[in-house]
């Protein structure tokens, strides 16, 4: 079998209703705009395709398409992806890719495969569980008030535990973590994200409120360059740290920051971010090697297949970004995501797609 085009398709995403907010500093949710798929195709019919959701992505795929992927990837054997993955590393070298598209092609060859396979991925992989419980993963919200309001709902939505992302101000963003805390209780696990807002100092600050607050994990409270400062907050506190969510060298970055210590609670793994399926994997067992968790980031039906799929891997993430809580289709009554059973891994049912595609979405 040897692949014969590689197209993209345009797909409009549309814009979050109602739109949200993130941290004071960063932007919100992207107005409706072009994302695109990568469909990759062969001489024996065999197809697979991959979905790329970022604002702006329809250009910005075409041009890496048109430029670089299809004379890279016409007339090679799909089924070789280990070879294929390593070749897009090596293009990074002078590509400089955006870590977004690093793992697109490998999420498109996986699909390929199940559906020859006529497998889910998650099977394919080897298979750990049929469900796993979801977590609320908050936007930012304007008053405690509205937080808390947010987590009751989200708890009797069925969520397992709650995920703050939070103001980006250490001693404001403290008192929210605790009243947070005193509104739930002691028994539901919380975590904090801090989306990259803090120097050393507030990060140190922050953390010790959460250590005493027993949160179970914090994440990202800083910018994922310099590991030494993730080391050093480790040492600072006792709440357990997530990391390596969002830093340049994906795979190789996260054996960085486990072995500077900073991974007190795991390290990040995701199709988006970490390299496709292959790239997610090579982290889960790295984190597994050292007894850590490798927490899957990312709603989309590609992180679904690595939470079935990986052991050190505790919940799925669930973004709630209204105060109007609309649980994710994907999680039942129960607070769990199941297991997909059709082949490959498909596209999400809820976009507009070309006729061309269609055949290849998901079932509602």
């Amino acid at each position: 079998m040897k692949i014969t085009h590689v197209e993209t398709h345009r797909v409009r995403i549309p814009a979050a209703s109602p739109p949200f907010s993130w941290r004071a500093g960063l932007g919100g949710s992207a107005p409706d705009a072009d994302g695109a798929v990568l469909r990759i195709g062969t001489d024996e019919g065999a197809e697979g395709v991959a979905l790329f959701a970022r604002p702006g992505g329809a250009a910005q795929l075409e041009e890496l398409v048109d430029r670089v992927f299809r004379d890279e990837l016409v007339g090679q054997d799909p089924y070789q992806r280990e070879w294929l993955w390593h070749r897009i590393w090596e293009l990074d070298r002078i590509e400089e890719l955006p870590l977004p598209t690093l793992g697109l092609i490998d999420v498109a060859l996986w699909d390929l495969a199940g559906r020859v396979a006529g497998q889910p991925v998650w099977q394919l992989l080897g298979g750990h569980r049929r469900s796993i419980p979801a977590y609320a993963s908050t936007s930012t919200f304007a008053t405690t008030a509205e937080f808390l309001d947010v987590a009751t709902q989200c708890l009797e939505a069925g969520y397992a535990a709650i995920k703050l992302h939070a103001w980006g101000d250490a001693r404001r963003d403290a008192k929210l973590c605790a009243a947070l805390r005193e509104h739930v209780g002691d028994d539901v696990p919380l975590m904090y994200d801090g989306s990259a807002g803090f120097d050393l100092p507030d990060a140190i600050r922050l953390g010790r409120a959460l250590t005493d607050l027993d949160y179970l994990w914090y994440e990202e409270p800083m910018r994922e360059f310099s590991v030494t400062a993730y080391g050093l907050l480790a040492r600072s506190v006792g709440v357990p740290l997530l990391v390596a969510e969002t830093s340049d060298g994906a795979h190789l970055n996260a054996a960085d920051f486990i072995n500077s210590g900073a991974a007190t609670f795991g390290v990040r793994a995701s199709t988006t971010l970490r390299g496709g399926i292959t790239g997610a994997m090579r982290i889960a067992h790295l984190a597994d090697a050292y007894r850590l968790r490798a927490e899957v980031h990312g709603s989309d039906i590609p992180n679904q297949h690595l939470c079935m799929a990986i052991s050190n891997t505790t919940y799925y993430e669930s973004l709630v970004t209204s105060t109007d809580v609309r649980r994710e289709a994907c999680v039942d009554s129960d607070g769990l995501v199941h297991a997909p059973l059709a082949p490959g891994i498909a596209l999400p049912a809820h976009l507009e797609y070309p006729a061309a595609l269609r055949h290849l979405v998901a079932t509602p």
